[in-house]
């Protein structure tokens, strides 16, 4: 019995560092990929706003669906996010205000302002989606981002194309591991409580 429970430990232990070593060369890999293909709307995940003003993150995230718009990829721009607490605006108002000082036409922009989290920034963008018939998506974050963010957004429905910025604030090692190592810890969680959602 002793024997029996010790292998069942070992395989489960295999089995956990093998997951996390597929997940991590997984969300690595998968962060260079950018597919310029044409959508009906770019999704931007939602990141800090420093009360009326993006953030590094945010910024890049914003000016690089600025790229997508202006160069024809898409044509409307899906901003998300809600308020941090305690902020005065939400991270979309303040992405909506700053795509606008950079010349994109206020009608082609559409934001949700409830989400906290990356999940709820797909769920909330779908429903605005529906309300305007756009069918086609391409989703913007920063590159190590991308891989939990696309799976979220194919599980929930939507036609998805991954174009992570290129401008990412996150570029020194100080900077991009501990949000790699998150990124890794979330996708393996979701990974496995995924099949009893």
């Amino acid at each position: 019995m002793i024997k029996k429970i010790r292998r069942l430990f070992s395989l489960l232990i295999i089995f956990i560092v093998f997951l996390v070593g597929y997940s991590a060369y997984s969300v690595w890999s998968f962060s260079e990929k950018n597919e310029l293909v044409k959508s009906d709307a770019a999704i931007v995940l939602g990141a800090a706003a420093w009360h009326n003003r993006p953030s590094p993150v945010l910024k890049e995230r914003v000016n690089h669906s600025i790229w997508l718009y202006d160069n024809g990829y898409v044509d409307k721009l899906i901003f998300t996010g809600g308020k941090g607490e305690g902020a005065p605006f939400a991270e979309s108002e303040v992405a909506r205000d700053y795509a606008i000082s950079q010349n994109v036409a206020p009608e082609d922009i559409f934001i949700e302002t409830k989400s906290t989290i990356t999940e709820e920034n797909l769920l909330y963008a779908q429903e605005i989606a529906f309300e305007h018939n756009l069918n086609s998506f391409t989703v913007v974050s920063d590159p190590l981002h991308m891989k939990r963010a696309i799976l979220l957004a194919e599980n929930i429905g939507l036609d998805v194309h991954s174009s992570p910025t290129t401008t990412s604030a996150y570029q020194s090692l100080n900077s991009k591991i501990p949000f790699f190592f998150r990124e890794v810890f979330f996708y393996v969680g979701y990974l496995l409580t995924n099949p009893f959602r």
